[in-house]
């Protein structure tokens, strides 16, 4: 296999944005900002969260305190929302590429990283890294960069892929890559790469390998259908499923945490999106196991977030927020939140969403078209909103 090498221009943004959005990023630098915002136009916010929220359409800026709407900004027919973890952008993938969202100024920028299928976005180590699907390229810019952008990208580094394949990269603190393998057939592995495009290790047990997290010490999970990949000081470990099929997807982490819970599906028949189990990995032991939650209780993998606390908070199907200990995966407590749902017939489909911003949880309820907002210590309700539209994906800065 071809080793890619690091392209370290820090001009490679500066020329794919001169000359792929020659248009829109020196349109939107034409003219220097107003002194004030025009009257129809929403004034900067001042510092607090707030919430971006997908819908069929469009993406909703909302006030994270009180849930009001503050913008309705109409986009495409389905976007999706990621943290850009500058708190203040979101990054919004379109058809076009990654489309920088600024939250404080309630406004789509002319801001966009192309790439034919945009696809995820991960934060970590003072980084934001973007995955191009149809090239298999990994863009990364330094995260604190992004929060200064005034018309135009900061310097950013591309690393180009090899083969194309919906997947992901992660970069640590030390400049390595650890990014996934596969082909538009196919996904098999991840391989760690050094600063200076050289493979440290490699691993290919794992088919449709997808997601990823990091967890305390910079130990980094990957989901495969049959377990999940470890990878931690230069070396891959596989855990591998108490089930044939045991398909892991994602991966919900906490950097001060070495325990890591994942989501779990072991019937590959199984019709619609609700799991009832969940994986525990132990990144210390090099341990996996599953837990069943209690009767009456299923999610979907947009229904899980760690909280303040280091406890998985998941919005169950039941409606009612559960705190899970990620040692045991015990349900330690449930607090009511939204109504009761089912399972979307395609994962597309708008049903509800969980995010968390310091002691605050939000979560989404498609159907009555509200969010709310619960301590997440406590469960008690701070607030509800509602919406235009119905809520699909949602993100928070602030």
């Amino acid at each position: 296999m071809t080793h890619p090498s690091r392209i370290n221009t820090r001009a490679l943004l500066g020329l794919a944005a001169v000359t792929a959005l020659a248009g829109v990023v020196l349109a939107g630098c034409a003219a220097p900002a107003p002194a004030a915002p025009p009257a129809d136009e929403p004034a900067p916010a001042a510092d607090g969260p707030r919430v971006a929220v997908a819908y069929e359409g469009g993406v909703l800026v909302v006030d994270g305190t009180t849930l009001e709407v503050i913008d309705d900004l109409p986009s495409e027919e389905f976007v999706r929302v990621n943290a850009a973890g500058d708190d203040r952008h979101v990054v919004v993938t379109t058809s076009e590429g990654f489309q920088f969202l600024d939250m404080r100024a309630a406004e789509l920028t002319d801001l966009v990283v192309p790439a034919a299928a945009a696809g995820h976005v991960v934060r970590h180590a003072g980084r934001t890294v973007l995955y191009d699907d149809a090239t298999s390229d990994t863009t990364i810019f330094e995260t604190a960069a992004l929060a200064d952008m005034d018309g135009a990208l900061p310097d950013a580094e591309t690393i180009p892929g090899v083969t194309a394949h919906h997947g992901v990269s992660v970069v640590l603190e030390d400049g390595t890559l650890v990014t996934t393998v596969g082909d538009e057939k196919t996904r098999t592995g991840i391989r760690a790469i050094d600063d200076h495009g050289h493979e440290i290790a490699a691993n290919a047990d794992c088919p449709s390998v997808h997601g990823e997290g990091a967890a305390a010490n910079e130990a980094l999970v990957f989901g495969c259908e049959n377990g999940a990949l470890l990878y931690v000081d230069g070396e891959i470990t596989k855990l591998t499923s108490p089930d044939a099929y045991g398909r892991i997807g994602n991966a919900y982490t906490s950097d001060s945490s070495p325990l890591v819970v994942m989501d779990y599906k072991n019937d590959p028949d199984a019709e619609g999106y609700l799991l009832t189990n969940i994986a525990l990995v132990d990144t210390e032991a090099k341990s996996l196991r599953t837990v069943a939650l209690p009767e009456g209780v299923s999610y979907t993998w947009r229904g899980v977030v760690r909280g303040p606390s280091g406890d998985a908070l998941m919005i169950g199907s039941d409606g009612k927020l559960h705190v899970i200990d990620p040692a045991t995966g015990e349900v330690t407590a449930s607090h009511a939140a939204i109504e009761s749902w089912k399972s979307p017939s395609e994962w597309q489909q708008p049903h509800p969403a969980i995010a968390v911003a310091g002691d605050v949880v939000y979560v989404t309820d498609a159907a009555a078209q509200k969010i709310v907002a619960l301590d997440a210590s406590t469960g008690k309700r701070l607030a509800e909103g509602e919406l235009p539209h119905a809520p699909n994906e949602i993100a928070v800065v602030g």
